[in-house]
């Protein structure tokens, strides 16, 4: 990579990996703290960048996800497969009901 670098700041890394962002860096990034990626470049650099939350992720549901895979790790013995008597049941609940997943929902 022939780009100049705009700062240049020395840090140390400990036995255990870890290292400290400097505060000038960390400003640069625009984050005070929270997660950032590092990218590594197959030039042998590495780009760090503040994580930008997707503004399409619903926190609501991410939330939910998360308790779910916990359950999940915690009691493996309640996931069972789905079976066809299951599937005929399903299909018996909702009977000749269409849906359109594309259509909005009424205000209902």
């Amino acid at each position: 990579m022939n780009v100049r670098p705009t700062l240049e700041i020395e840090a140390t890394i400990t036995e255990r990996g870890q290292t400290t962002i400097p505060a000038a860096i960390r400003k640069m990034l625009g984050v005070r703290k929270g997660a950032i990626i590092f990218k590594g470049m197959p030039d042998g650099t590495v780009v760090i960048e503040p994580k930008v939350d997707d503004p399409e992720e619903d926190p609501v549901i991410a939330k939910f996800l998360e308790f779910l895979e916990g359950d999940i790790v915690q009691n493996p013995q309640n996931l069972v497969p789905f079976t066809q008597e299951m599937l005929d049941e399903i299909d018996e609940l909702i009977g000749d009901v269409e849906v359109d997943l594309d259509e909005p929902l009424e205000d209902e």
